[in-house]
């Protein structure tokens, strides 16, 4: 097979040209009985290959056809020995990764700084996280990535760790020195699973970090939709064989995967593929010309500060990303959700993040001139309205501790609960999450001693509108806490 094939998207082509009489689901049938305004947005070829898994166009659950013949395209173009379609997005293929490897009592080693559907498939499990503190950027406020020495101390304390569980790269673009890590856990025969949303594009550049299966990872969750092309909630599980079953991943994958599986979804997959094998290379070549471009000009601009290859040359800060623009704000006197606020309302301009001291904004294949210099426009006239405040404010970054587990995540999720005020939880043993998101970074996981600093850094977020989500009471009043039973007097 060649990598400018599309098995999937062709076969779906074909099949609705020969326009079949269908009496099966959807229910819509080709868009004849659907809303007529949403029709005419959609339009009818998207809705004439929004079709289920019929004999002709293969199963995802048990592929042996053109759903197949995509998949093993993609494991070619990413270097794995096997690759599968999620229409769970990534959040579902990290959770089967989690699962393939883990059981109740299993410990995996993960960085604090993980994605919640890290957390959610521990409490599905049950396994036991062992936390590594990741590296804290005390300029940006950020978190970066975890050093080979923290993970080489983890294993040397949890030898019998069913996995060793890494973001590469994070969120912000930052990625620790992978290969080395892998080299590290394989020496223990614990395997690497890699938390690739953010980095599906990395394997088709030099210039860019290692991608997970070029460093020779076991398992990556790789977001396509994200920075690859494809839909939105598509991706990539890629599977090296060796301390992982690809058996094992089909079975759990297949469980937290919807039998109705959208072939809109796949369809993408399959294209962006194709698009990232044959023509990756000299796409990334104009994005990250782009990009550092922009780079160069927001640092002239006063008061704001783009980061760039500087940030290297810490453990954890082995490599970055430059199509990631992380942009200060914090010496402009604001914080980064002001300035995402202010460059939705003036500009129309939206980023793909914002905390208390940055925003983050993100440069594709997607994007052009016209776009970036809007951009820096922008961002100059930002500079220019609250450059007053500059000096005024005296950042502090805080970021939030990791409390003290005092019960498996799962125990105390499943455990008996009640609520209490907010302001009296200090001490107490939390059994919900809390999280800002995004980009979903835990504050408390379920089982852990709730402490009166994470509180403070809760309000502070909550002060400054930024999104804390998890609890049950989205107005965070009062949180719901292992029950205590007293003495009877």
């Amino acid at each position: 097979m060649s990598q400018f094939e599309t098995p999937l998207f062709t076969g779906l082509i074909e099949h609705a040209k020969k326009n079949p009489v269908q009496f099966h689901i959807p229910g819509h049938k080709k868009g004849t009985g659907i809303d007529p305004e949403f029709r005419q947005f959609i339009g009818d070829n998207a809705l004439s290959i929004d079709l289920i898994n019929i004999a002709p166009l293969d199963d995802l659950h048990q592929p042996k056809g053109m759903i197949q013949k995509a998949q093993e395209l993609a494991a070619q173009a990413f270097g794995a020995d096997h690759t599968f379609f999620s229409v769970q997005g990534t959040s579902g293929a990290i959770m089967a990764m989690i699962m393939t490897v883990c059981g109740p009592g299993d410990k995996i080693i993960v960085p604090r700084n993980v994605h919640k559907s890290v957390m959610s498939a521990i409490v599905f499990s049950g396994a036991i996280p062992i936390f590594i503190h990741p590296e804290i950027d005390p300029i940006l406020g950020i978190s970066h990535g975890i050093t080979t020495d923290s993970v080489s101390k983890a294993l040397q304390q949890n030898p019998d760790a069913k996995g060793v569980l890494v973001i590469n790269p994070t969120y912000f673009g930052v990625a620790a020195d992978l290969k080395k890590i892998v080299e590290i856990s394989h020496s223990y025969q614990v395997p690497v699973l890699v938390d690739e949303a953010h980095g599906v594009h990395i394997h088709f550049h030099d210039e860019l970090p290692i991608s997970a299966m070029a460093a020779g990872a076991d398992m990556a969750a790789t977001s396509v939709h994200k920075l690859g092309g494809s839909m939105t909630q598509s991706s990539v599980l890629n599977v090296k064989d060796g301390l992982v079953s690809s058996n094992r991943v089909s079975t759990i994958l297949s469980m937290l995967t919807t039998t109705s599986t959208s072939y809109l979804l796949l369809a993408s997959l399959d294209v962006a593929r194709r698009r990232l094998a044959t023509q990756g290379k000299e796409l990334l070549d104009k994005t990250i010309q782009l990009a550092q471009s922009v780079r160069g000009k927001i640092n002239e601009i006063d008061h704001l500060y783009c980061v760039g290859k500087e940030i290297l040359g810490t453990k954890a800060t082995f490599d970055y990303d430059p199509t990631k623009l992380i942009i200060s704000v914090k010496d402009l006197g604001i914080t980064g959700y002001d300035a995402e606020k202010w460059l939705r309302e003036v500009y129309n301009i939206e980023v793909e993040l914002s905390d208390l001291y940055n925003i983050l904004c993100l440069i594709t294949p997607g994007d052009s001139e016209v776009e970036t210099n809007l951009l820096i426009k922008a961002l100059q006239e930002l500079s220019d309205q609250f450059s007053h405040l500059s000096g005024t404010v005296s950042p502090q970054v805080m970021l939030p501790d990791i409390p003290v587990l005092a019960l498996t995540p799962r125990d105390a999720f499943y455990a008996e609960t009640e609520v209490i005020p907010f302001e009296q939880s200090a001490g107490r043993i939390i059994a919900e999450f809390i999280m800002v998101y995004p980009p979903g970074i835990p504050i408390f996981i379920p089982g852990e001693i709730i402490t009166e600093e994470n509180l403070k850094y809760i309000r502070k977020n909550i002060e400054v509108g930024l999104p804390v989500q998890g609890p049950e009471d989205f107005d965070l009043k009062s949180l719901r806490v292992i029950k205590e039973h007293k003495a009877i007097k």
